[in-house]
């Protein structure tokens, strides 16, 4: 015999010897009888519900004389689906793939020192403070491949200042002005005039470090550089200036004009720390070992010199 339908099902369909048999055993109407709609009974217990949710539930006090309502706090509603208008919610993203990397820790920046130009840094310097100055100067690319910083070498007071262009090979090797070959030329050419760099010459040089290969200074490196040898004239107060080679009479005198323009005659420098001083211009060491015919103007040169009172 079929089993009976549960509760709100629909009444099954049977075959004419189904129906038979039901009627015989007197339970045709039972089993054909549609069951009560359960949406019917679902919205019984929804309206139970929502009024359960609004009406506060009265708690019973423990003394049976005072019953008093107490406000329950009601239930969390169910969220209401969405309708056409509301905008429409975006799932979270599902990563794939390795974990972030952890984001670097940054330092706090530490400020940097002010970097003070070398014209400041040599305004008050003594001649010892000024000579370790130049050893220690970064003010340029040239002291990346420098061995020793030339400061300079002579007798103090000096009488006379002999301003060259920048040290050579052997220069960069002892941190000696003009050694080598073109050092003893120079020196005999003091001493026919008797003057000597070991008792009242002074030596130096416009640029301090060696330019690779020999090469002449750039401008930024005449800028850098050209402080220390105005501070070393304002400290040395040399009655007379001598300076050999182009670059050097150039860079002193503030001019492009040539050499065989500028020799000759008597040049006059100003400095911020006294009066005028005489500068005389001629030919560097080493051109007049690669020219000796030059010798004779350079002769004329150092005459000329002397005899400035």
């Amino acid at each position: 015999m079929p089993a009976i339908p549960p509760a709100g099902a629909a009444a099954p369909r049977v075959n004419p010897l189904q129906r038979f048999w039901l009627r015989e055993i007197g339970m045709e109407k039972l089993w054909l009888k549609p069951a009560p709609a359960a949406r019917q009974v679902d919205a019984q217990v929804v309206d139970l519900k929502k009024e359960a949710s609004v009406r506060p539930a009265r708690v019973e006090r423990s003394d049976p004389a005072s019953p008093v309502a107490l406000p329950v706090a009601a239930a969390p509603q169910a969220q209401a689906a969405p309708g056409p208008d509301a905008p429409a919610r975006v799932a979270p993203a599902v990563r794939s793939g390795p974990p972030p990397k952890p984001v670097a820790r940054q330092e706090p920046e530490v400020a940097e020192a002010p970097v003070i130009p070398v014209a400041e840094r040599v305004r008050n310097a003594t001649l010892d403070e000024l000579r370790e100055q130049v050893v220690s100067c970064t003010a340029c690319g040239l002291c990346q491949g420098r061995r020793h910083a030339v400061f300079g070498h002579g007798g103090q007071p000096a009488r006379w200042l002999v301003v060259g262009e920048a040290p050579g090979e052997q220069e960069d090797r002892q941190g000696q002005p003009f050694v080598g070959r073109s050092g003893q030329l120079l020196d005999a050419m003091l001493s026919a005039v008797g003057m000597s760099r070991e008792r009242d010459v002074f030596i130096a040089n416009v640029i301090k470090c060696r330019p690779p290969g020999n090469r002449n200074p750039k401008p930024e490196e005449i800028a850098a550089c050209s402080p220390y040898l105005m501070r070393q004239i304002e400290l040395l107060k040399p009655e007379r200036i001598l300076v050999l080679g182009r670059f050097a009479a150039q860079t002193l005198l503030g001019t492009e004009a040539t050499i065989g323009s500028l020799r000759g005659r008597v040049h006059q420098l100003k400095t911020d720390a006294g009066p005028q001083i005489p500068v005389i211009v001629s030919y560097h060491p080493a051109y007049l070992l690669r020219s000796p015919v030059e010798k004779s103007r350079a002769w004329q040169d150092l005459q000329l010199a002397a005899s400035l009172n």
